[in-house]
């Protein structure tokens, strides 16, 4: 594991990788394809997110929990499934709240991968996931690693909107300095909790609002209609 096409990343992050954590994790990784256990996403997609939105790009944080587990789905962006894969009930959540917030059109496919190019960090506190089998991968390391890639941010970035979704992603987000950046939080976008506040929050609007006034550029939400 190493992040060979993400320098921007490796540059800070490199010590990572010898540390016991990783080593364990590593470990516990190849252990599983020994046996014959299917991993998403694919070993190539694992730290995407970070390949996508170089560190010096990053403007806004969109933290997810684990990634999606069936087959075909997940590719290393959180809350995104690859094309031609339905459009997952949290996705179509925050869907439905970019068109109230901003107007954007809802698109019929999940990949979102435009907005991790402008500069949207769509990462997850576990990278990987065991087929058909929620959050098996908790607790074997991930969550030191995507740790520090907040804590980088939070050290070396300036005016960057974090949105924390449910309490899980807020615990996570705990670290992050209120004076340099801005913190929004709301419910889960899932169809267990979005109507508690989630739909309705506006923290779309709010991240353009607050990155223009830092003299940055608004991330375009609108996503392209198709991908191929």
């Amino acid at each position: 594991m190493v992040l060979e096409h993400a320098p921007s990343w490796q540059a800070v992050l490199a010590a990572e990788f010898n540390a016991p954590y990783m080593q364990d994790l590593k470990a516990f990784l190849r252990q599983e394809k020994d046996q014959q256990k299917k991993i998403y996403p694919h070993s190539a997609d694992w730290f995407h997110a970070l390949e996508t939105t170089p560190l010096d790009e990053v403007k806004v944080v969109i933290l997810g929990q684990d990634p999606y587990h069936q087959p075909g789905q997940a590719h290393g962006l959180c809350f995104s499934v690859k094309p031609g894969v339905k459009v997952p009930p949290s996705l179509v959540n925050i869907y439905k709240e970019l068109e109230s917030d901003l107007g954007v059109t809802p698109v019929k496919h999940g990949y979102l991968e435009s907005w991790a190019k402008q500069g949207v960090l769509l990462l997850n506190a576990v990278l990987t996931v065991e087929d058909s089998n929620a959050n098996a991968h908790q607790g074997k390391g991930w969550e030191q690693f995507t740790d520090k890639v907040i804590e980088t941010i939070n050290e070396r970035c300036e005016h960057v909107v974090f949105m924390l979704w449910g309490s899980y992603a807020q615990k996570k987000g705990s670290v992050i300095d209120l004076q340099r950046h801005l913190v929004l939080k709301a419910p889960h976008p899932s169809p267990l909790s979005a109507h508690r506040g989630f739909l309705g929050c506006r923290h779309f609007s709010q991240a353009n609002d607050y990155l223009v006034q830092h003299g940055k550029s608004p991330i375009n939400w609108q996503l392209p209609d198709t991908v191929s």
